[in-house]
């Protein structure tokens, strides 16, 4: 009898222990905070000078159109640098006034104008420039990358895989990351991981530290997404040794701290010091959903109150409308100006994860019907978004497919990281 007593009290310590676990610490201050404290921008103050000096060679010799492209490219870094928009818009500016004064004819002034394009999410715009300057035929291989780009964001992946096939070549950084991005919109993790590993290979050899920086940041993402957090966590600590005032490897260090170790308190430290320099809307967000899981209603709201007033900004175009359109659906009751949003960025981009959005309005909005159907005709089995397929598994249960939608809740239990512990605890309840 009293080894059974001994058998359950041993098992309730194993279901108590096995409860109160704490995840692996993968995170380390000592390794992050010397990028917190201050340290001058090196390279924001030498794109300041060298945006300086092609102002000053533009007041002596405004026609020189060359001259508006270097400004401009300069002024498209300090967007890069600080997250200030004004910088984008005016880059924008001056590429128009270069391509008009060329008559649309240089290749490179069309694809500089389209990154900025881009970078704006005026992807429409952006295909036109390429189009342009695929036709004047002037280094083919860089325009055809670009549209290989471009139809990624448009949706049309026929014809990315028509461009990837045309700029195929192993050897080349840019061909590797393309192929890499290709195999994650596949659902081929691991392949993507692969070819970005490639391509970073690549990147160290030619020495070349802005792309060797980017390579690091985006391997560590992949990382992210395919819950190797240690391995991602390494990578964002190797970006921000190439430059220490790489906003975007703090804020994946922040997720990691949020999401993965649940140190909500710390994460946001880290996230009040980057916003201190770089001004991307995008902290406000991140740090209104760390306040809702800490509890917060009042610092969730001011947060997420201070995201809306920037992103409404007509100077950011369309660049935040999935954002604007969840959270007037979610959380401010404007449901049928986030539908209005959504069929918006269906004209601008039909992707998968556009119809996403535009379903889970009219989910919120009560109509299941009509969201099931959007999702079964261009969104089931055409994304690996774990946030997409979150809101699929709901909207599958709303209309009585309860198998479907145990399906995916099984899928995204894979995804605890990337979701997030919000959207984690909801998958659970599915």
């Amino acid at each position: 009898m009293k080894t059974l007593q001994n058998l359950i009290i041993f098992t309730l310590f194993l279901i108590l222990t096995g409860c109160n676990k704490q995840p692996e610490k993968i995170t380390n201050k000592k390794d992050y905070n010397q990028f917190l404290e201050y340290t001058e921008n090196e390279m924001l103050q030498l794109t300041k000078d060298d945006y300086m000096f092609w102002e000053k060679k533009l007041e002596k010799e405004p026609h020189q159109f060359p001259y508006l492209v270097k400004a401009a490219a300069s002024q498209s870094l300090l967007f890069n640098e600080t997250g200030t928009i004004d910088y984008l818009i005016e880059a924008e500016r001056k590429l128009i006034e270069a391509n008009k004064k060329t008559n649309y004819k240089n290749a490179g002034y069309l694809r500089a104008l389209a990154r900025n394009n881009i970078s704006q999410h005026k992807f429409r715009e952006a295909l036109q420039n390429l189009k342009k300057a695929e036709m004047l035929g002037e280094k083919l291989n860089a325009t055809q990358k670009m549209l290989f780009d471009v139809h990624m964001e448009l949706g049309n992946y026929a014809s990315s895989e028509t461009y990837l096939k045309n700029i195929e070549n192993y050897k080349d950084f840019d061909f590797l990351i393309r192929l890499s991005k290709w195999s994650d919109h596949k659902g081929d993790l691991d392949s993507a991981i692969l070819y970005l590993r490639k391509a970073t290979e690549l990147a160290e050899a030619s020495k070349n530290k802005q792309i060797i920086q980017w390579s690091y940041t985006n391997l560590a993402d992949f990382y992210g997404h395919s819950s190797q957090i240690k391995e991602a966590y390494n990578y964002y600590i190797k970006s921000l040794s190439m430059n220490p005032n790489n906003a975007y490897a703090k804020k994946g260090i922040a997720w990691i701290v949020y999401a993965y170790e649940n140190n909500p308190e710390e994460a946001l430290r880290i996230l009040n010091v980057i916003s201190e320099t770089h001004k991307a809307p995008d902290y406000y967000l991140l740090k209104s959903e760390i306040a809702e899981y800490m509890g917060n209603k009042t610092e969730k709201k001011s947060n997420l109150d201070t995201y809306l007033s920037i992103i409404e900004n007509q100077k950011y175009g369309d660049m935040y409308n999935k954002h604007k359109a969840i959270i007037y659906a979610e959380e401010v009751n404007k449901k049928e100006r986030a539908l209005e949003i959504a069929n918006k960025e269906i004209k601008n981009r039909p992707t998968p994860q556009s119809y996403d959005l535009l379903a889970w309005s009219y989910y919120l909005l009560g109509d299941e019907k009509e969201a099931l159907n959007i999702m079964e005709t261009y969104v089931d089995n055409k994304t690996f978004e774990p946030e997409t397929l979150y809101h699929l598994a709901l909207i599958y249960k709303a209309n009585g497919k309860k198998n479907k939608a145990l399906y995916l809740k099984n899928q995204l239990s894979n995804c605890t990281f990337e979701l997030g512990p919000i959207m984690s605890n909801n998958v659970n309840k599915i």
